[in-house]
């Protein structure tokens, strides 16, 4: 039996805690064109939203019963950088496994429009993209799990 010291422990513990990479307006759409080929849905969401904190394991849970179909979860939290510790805790605690973001726009507005021009900024939001990398449905505000399965099982 192998032992580990308090501080591998604790460093074994960090790696298998999501890290958060930081994402600004390019890096977004950088993002979206990586996932070709992927049914793509991307969650704002926040440590300190009530509703984000609900959907985030019903999304996890969706994902993990598509992804081989071709489902790609990508979350970006909308956290104050002295809150990653958290968010990165919350995704874990959800059994989110995907790629996760911390939202970092030089612009807020331009981030912003650059997702969605017609969303307002409001969370939780949840944008599904095609195949091709092309905005096909949003949904803001707390959404119904079966509604957001719907609509990706018609890309799939």
């Amino acid at each position: 039996m192998k032992i580990l010291s308090l501080p591998a422990l604790f460093a074994t513990a960090l790696l298998a805690q999501p890290q958060l990479s930081r994402i600004d307006e390019s890096g977004y759409q950088k993002l979206i064109q990586s996932q070709s080929g992927r049914v793509m849905l991307v969650d704002f969401w926040a440590t300190w939203c009530a509703p984000c904190r609900q959907e985030l394991p019903l999304l996890a849970g969706l994902e993990s019963r598509l992804r081989s179909k071709g489902l790609r979860l990508v979350t970006v939290s909308a956290d104050e950088p002295e809150q990653e510790r958290a968010a990165a805790d919350f995704l874990t605690k959800s059994g989110i496994s995907g790629p996760a973001y911390l939202r970092r726009a030089k612009d807020d507005d331009k981030f912003i429009r650059t997702v969605e021009p017609k969303w307002s900024g409001a969370l939780p939001a949840l944008f599904l993209y095609d195949r091709r990398g092309r905005l096909v449905q949003s949904f803001v505000g707390g959404t119904e799990i079966a509604v957001i399965e719907g609509a990706v099982r018609k890309l799939l």
